[in-house]
């Protein structure tokens, strides 16, 4: 892997723009989509650009393979499941909120790399990263104007969102040695083949009266935050290495307020500045740790 030159840094803020971005989308979308049905236009907008980059680089697509299991199961568990628990839970919380508490997915990760792998076992230090990152959440739930009564519960469904994409991250090693594009493309028909039925049955899609407003941000998500996003991503991945890809986990919650403020009016108090910091130091001591190691 090579030493990341200013493109590489501006590919990096672009891709944690992008994510960052997301959070507000999602919740615009939720004005007018059910969860299930705004997770299944997401993927199906996300489907159309993985596609065609496999037709053209004429990469075998091996969704229904003898692999197929696999793929099903990061599919399900790592697209389907994750993107309708989030848009559930950032339904009912501030859009920002929902970014910060998805930036721990790295340690959450982390936590169950410890018990179902291996060669990611938890160190001193990378504990102490784990907890001071979850401390920083639990300072949310202190913040009454944030998180309340009559939405905690939908917080930590997004929190339950991202231990999903932490679960389907493992299964992915599943499938390591298999090209980064039809992996995403597979795993993105079977969220499909998942959320269709349950969309059709329990939401009626066809009875919403959707807005442009909504649309245009569910497009956003599908075209550009999934799969133009996880495009930039590969190739980070494949010139810089996993190290430098996850120092979007910094980003994405500062980019996530940004949004939040200045285009939702969505209140910040001091105590989810605080939260932020002590989560990020979290992720920070975790990822420090981790670099140690790899040298």
């Amino acid at each position: 892997m090579r030493e990341a030159t200013k493109f590489d840094l501006s590919l990096l803020i672009l891709l944690s723009i992008i994510w960052g971005s997301s959070f507000f989308n999602i919740k615009i979308a939720t004005y007018s989509y059910d969860p299930i049905t705004l997770a299944l236009v997401r993927v199906i907008f996300a489907s159309i650009p993985l596609l065609l980059i496999c037709k053209l680089r004429k990469i075998k697509i091996e969704a229904f393979t003898e692999n197929w299991k696999w793929y099903a199961l990061i599919g399900l568990f790592n697209i389907a499941i994750p993107f309708v628990l989030i848009a559930i839970g950032t339904a009912k919380i501030n859009s920002y909120l929902a970014a910060i508490l998805m930036s721990t997915t790295p340690l959450s990760g982390s936590v169950l790399a410890h018990f179902f792998t291996k060669n990611e076992k938890l160190s001193f230090y990378k504990s102490t990263g784990v907890l001071i990152g979850f401390s920083g959440i639990i300072l949310l739930f202190f913040d009454k104007v944030i998180i309340n009564s009559e939405n905690y519960i939908y917080a930590l469904i997004t929190i339950l969102g991202s231990t999903f994409y932490c679960i389907g991250g493992l299964l992915t090693l599943k499938l390591k040695n298999k090209k980064n594009e039809n992996v995403t493309t597979s795993t993105t028909l079977w969220s499909v083949l998942f959320l269709l039925p349950f969309s059709l049955i329990l939401e009626s899609p066809w009875n919403s009266e959707p807005t442009i407003a909504s649309t245009m941000s569910l497009l956003y998500l599908g075209v550009i935050a999934t799969g133009f996003a996880w495009l930039i991503r590969f190739r980070i991945l494949t010139v810089n290495g996993l190290v430098f890809q996850t120092q979007v986990a910094y980003l994405i919650p500062i980019f996530g307020i940004i949004f939040g403020y200045f285009l939702m009016n969505e209140i910040i108090t001091w105590r989810v500045l605080v939260s932020l910091v002590i989560i990020l130091i979290g992720i920070y001591i975790f990822k420090k740790n981790n670099k140690m190691i790899e040298s």
